[in-house]
């Protein structure tokens, strides 16, 4: 049985960084060997969930603008699993939760650099999801929910976002992290490690600096996703904590 798990994914320069977090996640893919990885990315936002059923390899998407030329060259070449994307609409269709399928859209940077560090080999069959930032955080929950019983088939789950993240508070020369990034994540930390899910849910109106922090909740979205689908009467476990250009919060639970 594998658990869930949520990571930062960062910049997309992390997929080719050698540093504290990326060693991190090179030894956490040693440590997991699942059959298949389930990943929430919140780079890939729909308003119905949608499910990523590609047959074969899938393209790859540079979403992003301005980085190093090698970024744009860089192959995750993944299979899809048409088959297990339907097993997930099943189980989504238990909860009442409408789904969709993309049989088109390739692995966006919250995937692929993400994957690229923890399995390197690209051969484990991957199943992409999107978010919708808009649904409450039990909904969120909820999503997780219906999908926790992939575990007993190690079968992976991944939320692919971030803790704090504000493009706009990001200090390039920063040696240490914010005051204020940090109190967020320790209240967040705290929490979860709590397991007290009355409190998260209402992040936004108790935690300090929340509105700062999340300006958007797109990438805390997988945090609760991840959250959802973890094992039952366990704790969840702050795996790993670091910070980059001041804000920018790599942290990773396990569920």
């Amino acid at each position: 049985m594998v658990p869930s798990i949520f990571v930062c994914h960062g910049g997309p320069t992390l997929a080719i960084e050698d540093n504290q977090y990326t060693s991190f996640l090179k030894n956490l893919g040693k440590s997991i060997k699942p059959k298949a990885i389930v990943i929430f990315t919140a780079h890939f936002e729909e308003e119905i969930t949608t499910i990523s059923s590609v047959e074969g390899t899938y393209d790859m998407i540079y979403d992003f603008y301005g980085f190093p030329k090698e970024l744009y060259s860089m192959k995750y070449p993944a299979n899809g699993s048409p088959e297990l994307a339907s097993k997930l609409q099943g189980m989504l269709k238990n909860y009442n939760i409408e789904s969709k399928f993309d049989t088109k859209r390739g692995l966006d940077h919250g995937a692929w650099v993400i994957l690229h560090l923890m399995y390197p080999e690209a051969d484990i069959p991957v199943v992409q999801i999107s978010v919708n930032p808009y649904l409450s955080m039990e909904r969120q929950y909820e999503i997780g929910e219906a999908i926790n019983k992939l575990k007993e088939e190690d079968i992976l789950v991944i939320g692919s976002g971030s803790t704090v993240h504000n493009l706009r508070t990001i200090n390039w020369e920063a040696v240490r992290p914010e005051k204020w990034a940090e109190e967020f994540d320790n209240w967040l930390i705290d929490k979860i490690e709590k397991n007290d899910l009355e409190l998260l849910f209402k992040y936004r109106e108790l935690a300090p600096n929340a509105e700062r922090a999340v300006p958007r909740e797109e990438h805390l979205v997988p945090l609760f996703i991840a959250m959802g689908s973890g094992q039952e009467g366990k704790l969840p476990k702050l795996l790993h904590k670091s910070y980059e250009f001041g804000t920018l919060s790599y942290i990773c639970f396990e569920f």
